[in-house]
């Protein structure tokens, strides 16, 4: 299974933020539209992220006061990136290693989308869950006089 499967079944809705925003709008807009991420993006380049993560950095730092925090402040600025091509095997191993909740995925520098540890999970979960279906229908219509016990013994 490739990152593109996730996407196509996700959907293409992307929420952003300028890096020069202020972080309380920022955590507002997370709040609304009840997400955990933003993609920061300048000039129609990608910048950033800022998670969850990184506004828990702040306001600690801050003491809870962010009123003059920017999202340029707060983010990650090298933040895990993946491609459609890239294999679900190697973006769990990517996430986990990194601790990574969020992942852009780019094609060269445009960006396709963001999938969350929670899209990997279900994409796993479905894809296990329809394997498991396929091998009980399997089992389920194996011919009889060839199961197990009806191997020759030696």
């Amino acid at each position: 299974m490739k990152v593109s499967d996730i996407l196509r079944i996700k959907g293409g809705t992307l929420y952003t933020a300028n890096p020069d925003q202020s972080l309380m709008s920022a955590l507002e807009q997370m709040n609304e539209r009840d997400i955990g991420s933003l993609v920061v993006m300048d000039h129609g380049e990608l910048v950033g992220m800022v998670t969850v993560r990184e506004l828990t950095q702040v306001l600690v730092k801050t003491k809870g006061n962010i009123t003059q925090s920017t999202v340029r402040a707060a983010m990650d600025d090298h933040p895990l990136t993946c491609t459609t091509e890239t294999d679900m095997d190697e973006v769990r191993r990517m996430m986990l290693d990194s601790h990574a909740r969020y992942m852009p995925v780019m094609n060269k520098k445009t960006l396709m989308g963001v999938i969350s540890f929670h899209d990997v999970a279900r994409a796993v979960v479905d894809s296990q869950s329809f394997e498991n279906k396929m091998l009980k229908a399997y089992i389920h219509d194996w011919p009889e006089g060839e199961g197990p016990d009806d191997a020759p013994k030696l």
